[in-house]
């Protein structure tokens, strides 16, 4: 193989592998996302839990609210956007990007979510 051929191929595969694949979200407890909110900013994360409180239709998104049983009152509820829904009750597994300190205007200001998340129900 050519030297350029080879820093093609290499060039390629650096670049494949720095675009990430949906099996790179790291699968995070709802706290843990809470307390790591910092180093995971932009990344793509796993959680699993169930929902306690939909907002459907709002700014082109829906907003969810998911816990599991971690944390403590600061750090028990994961809001998540997405264009898929669950309903209230549902167990899920959400994975999307960890985004701070979103600010909607009138008022709607977000310290954490997790945004563009794709929903499963289980």
């Amino acid at each position: 193989m050519s030297v350029v051929k080879l820093i093609i191929t290499f060039s390629l595969f650096l670049f494949i592998s720095s675009q990430g694949f949906a099996g790179d979200a790291m699968s995070k407890t709802v706290e843990a996302v809470h307390l790591e909110k910092a180093q995971l900013k932009g990344k793509q994360v796993t959680v699993k839990g169930k929902v306690t409180k939909v907002n459907n239709g709002i700014m082109k998104r829906n907003f969810l609210h998911v816990q599991d049983g971690t944390g403590g009152r600061d750090t028990n509820d994961l809001i998540v956007t997405s264009a898929e829904t669950a309903n209230v009750g549902d167990q899920v597994v959400v994975t999307g990007t960890v985004v701070l300190d979103t600010d909607f205007g009138f008022g709607y200001k977000y310290p954490l979510l997790v945004e563009k998340s794709s929903i499963k129900v289980q």
